[in-house]
């Protein structure tokens, strides 16, 4: 199949799903407008620097390229246009990868005018909303756009179609230990483990259910009832924590995830105290030790 068969059918494709959209235009014969679709150049479009996603499976890519080369693109990617013949992709960064890769030298784009700011608002949504984001990049995209475009966690759920405490839930996961939220970014936990850890306040636990997690493959149910069995017991006589043993509480969290393991201060009134590190096989105590550069 020749490239211009393929652009013929990409066109008609678009005007099958889209019959209600303008037709498709050609860069090289008639204006590109702003609201329509139409074939851009990919040599005239630009990456957009305010993208969620920042990594991409190459074989994904290759499957989607492959898919492309026989179907075509359905969906359009969406643009903003930055000038003659220059186009910056609010969404869609995916299929233009794959595109490139498939060897075409058009793409269908729906083209919009915004600004900065209304650019990265879209671009956030729209992609969270359309592409396979994973828990993390959804979680980054949210704060993004609360920090960036300054609205509330209410007028966010709005926007990107969820309840406030579904957007709630994922913003948590920023609070969680680097270690973790790597984890969740690489598939190697679910979004239902990542909500049963931040239930535990102690950052040295939530790192030793983690581990518990990768090295047992424990299921969500499981983790939940470690959680519930790790819970603090309520105890209405308990004086409230002094500024000593919060700032200690601080240092423990600290220390937990720089050594990614339990650790405990025993503080004495003389100011000299303990400093205890757990470890939970001789592998981790090896790797303890290594990170205390002793032989």
């Amino acid at each position: 199949m020749t490239m211009t068969t393929k652009r013929s059918g990409l066109g008609k494709g678009l005007s099958a799903l889209l019959d209600s959209m303008p037709s498709v235009n050609s860069d090289a014969v008639a204006p590109v407008l702003a609201g329509s679709i139409s074939a851009i150049s990919l040599a005239h479009i630009e990456t957009n620097p305010f993208q969620p996603r920042v990594e991409f499976d190459e074989n994904a890519l290759k499957e989607l390229a492959e898919s492309i080369r026989q179907q075509g693109i359905i969906q359009p990617i969406t643009v903003r246009k930055m000038g003659a013949e220059r186009y910056q992709i609010i969404s869609g960064e995916r299929r233009y990868r794959a595109s490139k890769i498939a060897g075409l030298e058009t793409i269908p784009a729906y083209v919009r005018i915004a600004n900065d700011q209304s650019m990265l608002e879209m671009a956030l949504v729209e992609n969270i909303q359309r592409e396979n984001l994973n828990a993390l990049e959804v979680a980054i995209s949210y704060q993004r756009l609360i920090e960036e475009c300054n609205i509330s966690q209410e007028e966010l759920a709005h926007k990107v179609g969820k309840d406030r405490s579904t957007v709630t839930n994922y913003l948590r996961l920023l609070k969680l230990p680097p270690q973790i939220q790597f984890a969740i970014r690489d598939n190697r936990i679910t979004m239902g483990h990542a909500r049963a850890i931040i239930a535990v306040n102690d950052v040295a636990m939530q790192l030793k259910i983690f581990n518990d997690i990768l090295e047992q493959d424990l299921s969500v149910r499981r983790v939940e009832e470690l959680v519930r069995e790790h819970a603090p017991k309520k105890n209405a006589a308990s004086k409230p924590a002094t500024p000593t043993e919060i700032e200690i509480k601080k240092i423990q969290d600290r220390l937990a995830r720089r050594f990614e393991t339990k650790t405990e201060i025993k503080n004495k009134a003389n100011g000299s105290g303990q400093l205890i590190f757990s470890y939970f096989s001789k592998d981790d105590l090896n790797r303890l030790l290594e990170l205390l550069d002793i032989d």
